[in-house]
């Protein structure tokens, strides 16, 4: 979040399990905030239950991704947030 201070990303690739703060708590702050407030988010995660899905949707996560994941997958999920904005 810092960093965000003076570096705006085009999107945000983030892990539902983080040191500090989860990737969950990261969403809600970015999207409690005026500047990212559309700013795409993607999570990263092993967890594949649908609660763990449906938390991070209703934090605002556009796009949620279980491990392993493909990269070409990945590449075109950032693509397609990222032209949505």
């Amino acid at each position: 979040l810092n960093i965000m201070q003076a570096f705006k990303p085009r999107a945000v690739l983030t892990d539902l399990e983080m040191p500090n703060m989860n990737g969950v708590e990261l969403t809600t702050s970015l999207r409690n905030r005026g500047d990212s407030k559309e700013l795409p988010i993607i999570m990263i995660t092993s967890r594949s239950q649908e609660k763990h899905r449906e938390l991070a949707e209703r934090a605002g996560v556009n796009a949620y991704i279980t491990k392993p994941y493909n990269e070409s997958d990945l590449v075109k999920t950032i693509r397609n947030a990222v032209a949505a904005v």
